[in-house]
């Protein structure tokens, strides 16, 4: 009777909170359809491993170490950076490089929109985190989930928990943060800014180029980025060579949902109650959030900044899609647009500034590890 009702007895108050925020993970993840494919296995993660005695982590039994489903992947699959790497091949089989190669000048925006980061990391150390965790910190403004992984779980492993939860849950959470960082930089009449958009087909070489390019200039620039750089752009290159749809294809889906999978229940080792239940975590989820919405004013300000020396004026919201995020920040900008005008379109603009957010994020964090490693 004793063994039955050991685990209610055991069982302490962090524990609790823990598989709370784990049901609260799940309920935006299912109920809101916030980055359900994370989310969710991440909340489930999180009652697994808060059971006292669970069989998911490593435990002693009868004096042997008996190793834990969840431990042997995280040492598989995060330790060794393996599936946030197979992650970007299906994210650069997903994308559409079209809109950015009709208007490459919109990679300015995508640099731009990483201020965030930088800027936090700064406030990170102003507030006392040694500077590779405030390299990890800041790189949750990448709006980046795999990317924050990657950089994290090399500079500080320890805070990789709280901040995989701040950058996923901040990315779902673009819709309402968007918004409100762009309306504090902004007019009226700024977001009702026309911008007249000609549609020029690319040919099938360049969008083949492209992604060998981009892998060669990030090879020099920043090698230590091409772990990212370079998986990102093979998948892309599977997409666009016209001869390897049938794989293009798995990477978009079965390669992406079984990795999904894996990633959500294997990063929740990290959220066991004795390591993310402090004034650490709370901090680096505002830091979080300041990073994102530093991201976005840093993109709206250099459009701004564009517009003393242009004619054509630039809608300064499409500064803001410069983040990752994608495509949900193109969206998001592209209904502002039509909030302020019915009439103004400016997706396809928005599009490209934010598929090179995407390319800009992973140079992003790889000149981090470089810095700092």
């Amino acid at each position: 009777m004793e063994t039955l009702i050991q685990g209610f007895t055991s069982i302490t108050g962090g524990q609790i909170i823990m598989m709370i925020i784990g049901c609260i993970l799940m309920y935006l993840g299912i109920k809101k359809e916030y980055e359900p494919t994370l989310l969710v296995p991440m909340g489930l993660g999180a009652l697994l491993v808060n059971f006292p005695g669970t069989g998911v982590l490593t435990q002693i039994v009868n004096g042997t170490e008996a190793e834990g489903v969840l431990d042997v992947l995280f040492n598989a699959g995060i330790s060794t950076e393996l599936f946030p790497l197979l992650i970007f091949i299906g994210i650069g089989a997903m994308i559409d490089f079209g809109p950015l190669l009709q208007n490459p000048f919109m990679l300015l925006f995508g640099a731009a929109a990483q201020f965030g980061i930088f800027f936090t990391v700064i406030v990170a150390i102003f507030f006392g985190f040694d500077i590779n965790e405030a390299a990890s910190i800041g790189i949750i403004g990448a709006a980046d989930g795999p990317t924050a992984i990657f950089v994290s779980n090399q500079l500080a492993d320890n805070l990789l928990g709280p901040i995989t939860v701040a950058a996923y849950s901040y990315m779902a959470l673009v819709p309402i943060i968007q918004p409100f960082a762009i309306k504090l930089v902004t007019t009226k009449r700024e977001r009702q800014i026309r911008m007249n958009y000609k549609a020029e087909n690319v040919s099938k070489m360049t969008r083949i180029l492209f992604p060998i390019c981009i892998t060669i200039i990030a090879g020099f620039i920043a090698p230590i980025s091409l772990p990212l750089v370079g998986f990102l752009m093979f998948g892309n290159l599977l997409r666009e060579c016209g001869v390897l749809d049938r794989l293009s294809n798995s990477a978009q889906n079965e390669l992406v949902n079984i990795i999904s999978i894996l990633l959500g229940l294997t990063i929740s080792v990290k959220l066991q109650a004795d390591q993310f239940l402090n004034l650490q975590t709370l901090l680096i989820i505002a830091f979080g959030l300041v990073a994102f919405v530093m991201d976005s004013i840093g993109g709206v300000l250099f459009a701004k900044l564009l517009n003393l020396f242009r004619k054509e004026k630039i809608n300064p919201m499409i500064g803001a899609a410069g983040i990752s995020a994608f495509p949900m920040s193109s969206r998001v900008i592209q209904k502002m647009a039509t909030e302020e005008d019915p009439q103004n379109f400016v997706l396809m603009y928005a599009v490209g500034a934010n598929v090179s957010g995407q390319i800009a994020s992973v140079i992003a964090g790889g000149l981090l590890l470089a810095f700092f490693s």
